[in-house]
Order: structure tokens, then C-alpha cells, then sequence
């Protein structure tokens, strides 16, 4: 799994349609036309039948550009779009339950929030973690942020993908990924806003250069 993510453009989006103002497919179109690589779709208030209608109209834009495509929480709609993967929290199905359901060749990703539980994902056989909150953030209430120094201690011990989450943007986004982490998750930097723009100035901050 170590070619999982983007070295290059580690950039891991996850859709949140009240702050782009746009559908999820919307979203993915813009993201994908601006160079991210990986994409989850998360949604709390829709129909599953809402969700899997744009899980299908993802699914196609992500085949045609070569684009992970990661369900949040959906393990049935992963599978009946022929997602990448599944990303799970701390009180979904267990991973052991999951794989027997969508077989070795799904990507499973797991929230974890402490070295406990990113041990127990690694042992368990997920394919990568989300760790944080790292820093402060209002899109979701996850807990207290993690910070630069647990996640270079995470980093340390685990031999799976990090995807670092959490508050992270153009003034920190550099900092996470030389902790370690190999990819970073984010909602608000991205799109708040103009998403490509939002994805320039992320990559421009990470690599000290104009894009």
C-alpha cells in the first residue's frame, strides 16, 4: 500500500455539499479538474438513494480520470458502484467484518484518534487510518486536536498509510505531510470557495512554488 496516495498531489478531499454549495458530483467534477487525486464521499443527511445516485455519477468521473474514489460509511453503495473503498469510523462495522464483506481488493480506511487505535487498525488489517483531529476545526467535533508531535509519533509506529485530518490548510499543510503523513484530508480549505483556486493555493503552500 505504498503507492496508495499521491506523493506528488496529496491531496485527499472529503465532499461536504453545506460548504461548497454544490452536489457532491459538483464538487468531484471541480476537484478532480483541479488535480486531486483521491476523493471521499460523506454524507449525513441525505438518502441512501440520493447518496448511491451520486455515488454513481462519481464513480464514472473517477474511472475516467483515473481517481480513487473512497465511500464514507456505505460499505453496500461502495460496493454496488465499484468504489476503490470504504472509510469507516470508530463505530461502524469492524474492519475484520468489512473485509469479509468487500474482499481484499477494496481499499479499507479507518478514523482513528490515538496510537491504540491506529495499532488496532494496523493488526486488524485496514489499508490506511485518518488520524486527528490535528489541529482546530469546526467541521466536525472529533475531540481535542492531536497536534504536529502525536502525529509524528502515529507516523513512527505505523507501518500503513496516514491520512492526517483536521483543520489543516495553506498555513499548516506543509508541516503535516513533512511529519509524516502521506496524504491529507481536507473539507473547508478546498471548498470554501473556489475549489480550484482553493487546490492552487494548497500545492503552491506545499511546495513553495507558483503553480
Amino acid at each position: 500500500m505504498k503507492n496508495l496516495f499521491s506523493r506528488n498531489y496529496p491531496l485527499y478531499l472529503i465532499t461536504d455539499t453545506s460548504i461548497a454549495g454544490l452536489s457532491h458530483s459538483q464538487i468531484v467534477k471541480n476537484a478532480i479538474s483541479a488535480g486531486v487525486k483521491t476523493i471521499q464521499l460523506r454524507d449525513k443527511d441525505m438518502t441512501k438513494r440520493e447518496i448511491h445516485s451520486e455515488a454513481v455519477m462519481i464513480r464514472n468521473l473517477t474511472l475516467k480520470h483515473k481517481v480513487k474514489f473512497i465511500m464514507n460509511d456505505y460499505i453496500d453503495i461502495a460496493m454496488a458502484v465499484r468504489a476503490d473503498g470504504v472509510h469507516l469510523g470508530q463505530d461502524d462495522m469492524p474492519i475484520e467484518e468489512a473485509r469479509r464483506v468487500v474482499g481484499n481488493k477494496m481499499i479499507i480506511g479507518l478514523s482513528t484518534h490515538n496510537l491504540s487505535q491506529a495499532l488496532k487498525a494496523q493488526c486488524h488489517g485496514a489499508d490506511y487510518i485518518g488520524f486527528g483531529p490535528m489541529f482546530q476545526t469546526s467541521t466536525k467535533d472529533a475531540g481535542r486536536p492531536k497536534g504536529l508531535r502525536s502525529l509524528r509519533n502515529i507516523c513512527s509506529k505505523i507501518k500503513i498509510p496516514v491520512v492526517a485530518i483536521g483543520g489543516i490548510s495553506c498555513d499548516n499543510i506543509k508541516d503535516v505531510l513533512d511529519s509524516g503523513a502521506d496524504a491529507c484530508a481536507i473539507i473547508s480549505a478546498i471548498q470554501s470557495g473556489d475549489i480550484k483556486a482553493n487546490v492552487k493555493r494548497l500545492m503552491r503552500a506545499l511546495y513553495k512554488t507558483v503553480l
